[in-house]
């Protein structure tokens, strides 16, 4: 499904929620701030409308969001209880394909992350392979919990456009 700009601009607010809803994962807390600020011109001010919502929302929200994500080829992945876009992004890097060795990695990393950062790792997947994400992931455990805090915000809003240039036209 697609829409257009000027049709979500018509929309109430509550149908615009629910269509926007899942562009920053199980928050939709973000499409309703950004609903207030309609009309939007073009998709690139509806995108930083949404980002200035999170980026405004304090570090306790911000790790809320966080948390709302799934690890990525995590426990979540294997009972099949991901989101439609999470399934879609995961599969399309790979994730799904994962030989024995790289789901074992992948699962070691997960939890070594988790208990350093206490979140889950958050990576924009689209444009990596298995290996360019373990690559990723093995780098980025040795950041600060605020230097990583702040990445995994900045990976969350790339994962916002790729869904939402998805999902609106025009």
């Amino acid at each position: 499904m697609t829409i257009t700009l000027a049709e979500l601009n018509a929309l109430p607010a509550n149908e615009f929620i629910r269509i926007l809803g899942g562009i920053y994962e199980h928050s939709p807390w973000v499409a309703e701030q950004a609903a207030a600020a309609r009309p939007f011109a073009s998709r690139d001010a509806l995108a930083h409308a949404m980002q200035a919502a999170v980026d405004g929302a304090g570090e306790a929200a911000q790790l809320k969001l966080v948390r709302a994500h799934p690890e990525l080829a995590g426990k979540a992945a294997v009972r099949g209880e991901l989101t439609a876009e999470s399934t879609r992004e995961q599969s399309g890097a790979g994730l799904d394909q994962c030989s024995a060795e790289e789901f074992e990695r992948l699962q070691s990393l997960n939890a070594r992350y988790n208990e350093k950062f206490g979140f889950p790792f958050i990576l924009a997947v689209r444009g990596y392979d298995r290996a360019g994400i373990i690559a990723e992931f093995a780098r980025r455990i040795d950041n600060t919990p605020a230097q990583e805090l702040q990445t995994c915000i900045n990976q969350i809003h790339r994962i916002a456009r790729f869904r939402l240039d998805d999902l609106v036209s025009g």
